[in-house]
């Protein structure tokens, strides 16, 4: 008898942590998104995503002009582009970026390039190795709505303190990615914060998908 009641509960834990982990994953992404909180900070962050032959894709170019926005709007003295190529590119994510914002009238020695990280984890480590250096711990990451609950997180877990400046325009706004970009990254953070932070690392990183890739043609 104590084993059968053993095992029922058991699985009666199972089935109602399986129920529930999604919807708060799900909510904790939603709040992010709809509630940002942005404060002065000591560098602002571009995460990369699809570029083409040096030229942004549609989603990294809405990134690059919310973080020169808040840049002009004197948030934080510097800026980060992030990100590495694709086997093939002629240059990375984070080089595509450093030469919008230059293009764009942020003065190039305010704005440095880590050419590293095709997802958000090594991204953000990379990143972090160099605020580290520089003795700098506050960020706003600037990045697409639904992505920065996680992305908060991982920078949290690297012993940085973070805000996020959600984009305003492109393909990736709440209106326009929709719930398939919402529950995408409700089981990435879920994953993340479950095994990721245990040393499991899932990359988020996802060859063709039009909410990541899109490119201005």
């Amino acid at each position: 008898m104590f084993l059968f009641r053993w095992i029922r509960r058991t699985l009666t834990l199972i089935i109602i942590v399986a129920l529930v982990a999604p919807g708060y994953a799900v909510s904790q992404v939603w709040r992010a998104a709809k509630n940002p909180v942005v404060r002065h900070a000591d560098v602002i962050v571009v995460l990369g995503t699809a570029q083409l032959n040096g030229r942004p894709g549609e989603a990294l170019e809405a990134r690059l002009v919310e973080a020169k926005r808040i840049f002009e709007l004197g948030l934080a003295p510097k800026i980060i582009t992030v990100g590495a190529g694709a086997p093939g590119d002629r240059t990375t994510e984070a080089a595509s970026g450093k030469y919008w914002l230059r293009t764009h009238g942020v003065p190039a020695k305010k704005i440095t390039a880590i050419e590293v990280g095709r997802d958000t984890l090594v991204s953000t480590k990379a990143y972090a190795a160099l605020m580290k250096k520089r003795m700098v711990s506050d960020v706003i990451i600037v990045t697409d709505p639904f992505h920065c609950k996680r992305a908060m997180t991982m920078a949290n877990d690297q012993g940085i303190i973070s805000t996020c400046s959600p984009v305003k325009s492109g393909p990736n706004t709440i209106s326009n990615s929709g719930y398939r970009y919402l529950l995408r990254e409700a089981g990435a953070y879920l994953v993340y914060i479950t095994v990721g932070r245990r040393g499991v690392q899932v990359s988020d990183h996802l060859p063709g998908a039009d909410i990541l890739t899109k490119v201005v043609p």
